[in-house]
């Protein structure tokens, strides 16, 4: 106190401090208590120093919090101080009210006490964070065990931003119990700050960095060298491995993205290396066979195109449903569309002497997966479809701008537009004509349909044409069945597509089970007559009649030949649930 009065106490900031860099540095004569100032206004200074230094900084650290939920504590507590207000320096000045301002100095003191050590566990928890094993993860994948995710070594419990997930609650629970990373994979937008900034909120722990499942697959086993999938495709089959997108991402984007895109593998997928890869294609009689390397069909002038590719067992888990059939349990998602590129297989069966011919022939595919016996996958198509040049069948080296993934018949598959995937032959090793079709099993002993009145004691292979060319087919993708909306009104949405390159020209939907119908609106790429490759896909914004509490939302497709998909699925039955095109439906739940 200067000339025996007392000081009035008064909060000022600094130039320095109002924009945020931090308090101005203090005299050192305040640190060590030096220099002629009075003791009574030594002991003032240290005050506002530990005012300055310890509570301020609680203080505004304690209004954070508040809008925080308490189990977030020690994940607000970890933000980078850095990040944090700065508090302003303290300044007094004289005043009638000296005992008052003690008074108010030492409960914020107190006050400052009891946030630092608020401050101390919260760092003590930073600095030894729970620790899970990826088994203790996986046990929280629904809203009753809590939603936990995990993004590289950290935990992260998300149970309350599900519903907050600008993409869906269902999008996000397709990690649940997992991790994050090969979601985001598929979306750019995750890849900003403010998103893993939200993400920080909901930390929970870390990975155990010892936590490395052994491996128990061993050497010997012929699948043990098959690549790595995306977790957010439903598993029909581990080996060899068949899996579907979900039906939620499975219309998200026109071109499905190829970490998603439909997985159909009949045996174990061969790991083949590009600098010694030859395909061999079969050169007519008196003419030279060719072997050519990838380079060798770089060569040939690059074609793309949009193509949409359907397993002959999708929608089978509907025939089931009538009655057991033998094959992968698929539902509506054995069926995806990519931008192919390679060379024309006219091309190249040109260049090899081979041309159209008068008499009946084919060109049969051999891949270069095979079975313990040595036996290869193999299929075929008619002559004259491969040496149309307006049918477009490629011999594909890239899928969606990029290499073909090992699970899509890298480095080289057969791509047939408008044909049953079956035909579409992976690690192509081997092109030759024949005048019959394959005399592979998938050619010849499966692939086909029969009256619902055939079964296994009476079915002749022989008596059935190969499937080749799809029927007309749609599929609804939202709602998802038995999910509950909300009352107002429904966006429904699908996809479309018919084989032989026609064109869908309308999609009929009913939310009273085939009662009443409204169109649909079409997206996608414009389709030209004869060359309609790729589906389309379609949604449907509808108002929910008044009062009902269910909806029997039903689709159907109609293509340029006027043909409509059937209404039930039973007069369609086969024995292998193939050509599963009947009337989609889904049951959903309204809720007032």
């Amino acid at each position: 106190m200067a000339g025996g009065r007392a000081e009035t106490r008064k909060w000022s900031f600094t130039p320095h401090q109002r924009h945020g860099a931090g308090p101005a540095p203090l005299p050192a004569v305040f640190w060590s208590g030096a220099g002629n100032q009075p003791p009574r206004r030594r002991r003032t200074w240290s005050a506002t120093m530990l005012l300055h230094r310890a509570v301020i900084p609680r203080l505004r650290q304690a209004c954070r919090l508040q809008s925080v939920p308490s189990r977030l504590c020690i994940r607000a507590c970890s933000t980078n101080d850095s990040l944090q207000p700065q508090c302003p320096s303290l300044a007094f000045s004289g005043d009638n009210s000296s005992t008052r301002g003690w008074r108010v100095m030492g409960t914020l003191l107190g006050l400052g006490a009891v946030l630092a050590y608020h401050d101390h566990q919260c760092r003590a928890a930073e600095k030894s964070p729970h620790i899970y094993t990826r088994e203790e993860v996986r046990s929280h994948s629904s809203r009753e065990t809590r939603i936990w995710v995990t993004l590289g070594c950290e935990v992260f419990d998300v149970t309350e931003f599900v519903d907050l997930h600008p993409g869906g609650p269902s999008k996000l629970m397709l990690a649940a119990g997992g991790p994050l990373e090969p979601f985001w994979a598929l979306y750019a937008v995750h890849d900003q700050s403010h998103v893993r900034e939200i993400l920080a909120q909901y930390k929970v722990g870390e990975l155990s960095p010892e936590d490395k499942a052994p491996s128990t697959v061993k050497t010997s086993d012929p699948y043990a060298d098959d690549p790595v999938r995306h977790p957010a495709l439903k598993v029909n089959s581990q080996r060899p491995f068949n899996a579907e997108p979900p039906p939620e991402l499975l219309t998200e984007n026109y071109i499905t993205p190829n970490p998603i895109f439909f997985t159909r593998n009949h045996l174990p997928v061969p790991n083949l290396d590009p600098e010694t890869y030859r395909l061999h294609v079969v050169g007519p009689p008196g003419c030279q066979s060719l072997c050519l390397s990838l380079d060798d069909l770089y060569q040939f002038p690059k074609h793309e195109i949009t193509i949409t590719l359907q397993c002959a067992g999708n929608r089978r888990s509907e025939m089931t449903r009538i009655k057991e059939v033998k094959g992968l349990e698929w539902n509506t998602g054995a069926i995806s569309t990519a931008r192919w590129a390679g060379a024309r297989l006219c091309d190249v069966l040109a260049k090899a002497g081979h041309q159209l011919c008068g008499t009946e022939a084919h060109v049969c595919f051999e891949g270069l997966d095979s079975d313990p016996t040595g036996t290869a996958y193999g299929a075929s198509i008619p002559l004259a479809r491969a040496m149309d040049p307006e049918a477009e069948v490629l011999l594909a080296y890239e899928m969606n701008g990029q290499p073909l993934p090992r699970d899509h018949g890298f480095p080289v598959r057969v791509v047939v537009p408008g044909v049953v995937g079956a035909r579409h032959v992976k690690w192509l090793g081997k092109v030759s004509v024949e005048p019959e079709e394959s005399y592979s099993h998938w050619q010849r002993r499966d692939y086909k349909g029969f009256s619902p009145s055939v079964d296994w004691d009476t079915v002749d292979f022989d008596s059935a044409p190969s499937i080749q060319e799809l029927p007309v087919q749609s599929a609804i993708t939202e709602p998802k069945d038995g999910e509950t909306v909300q009352s107002g009104e429904v966006t429904i949405k699908g996809y479309a597509w018919s084989g032989g390159g026609r064109a869908v020209v309308r999609v009929d939907v009913s939310l009273d089970g085939g009662l009443t119908w409204q169109v649909a609106e079409l997206d996608g790429e414009e389709q030209c007559p004869r060359k309609a490759w790729a589906w389309r896909l379609w949604q449907l914004q509808a108002p929910v009649p008044a009062g009902k509490k269910e909806l029997n939302i039903v689709c159907k497709a109609v293509d340029d030949s006027y043909n409509v998909q059937p209404d039930t699925v039973a007069p369609i039955w086969n024995l292998r649930g193939v050509l599963s095109n009947a009337w989609h439906r889904v049951h959903i739940h309204v809720t007032p």
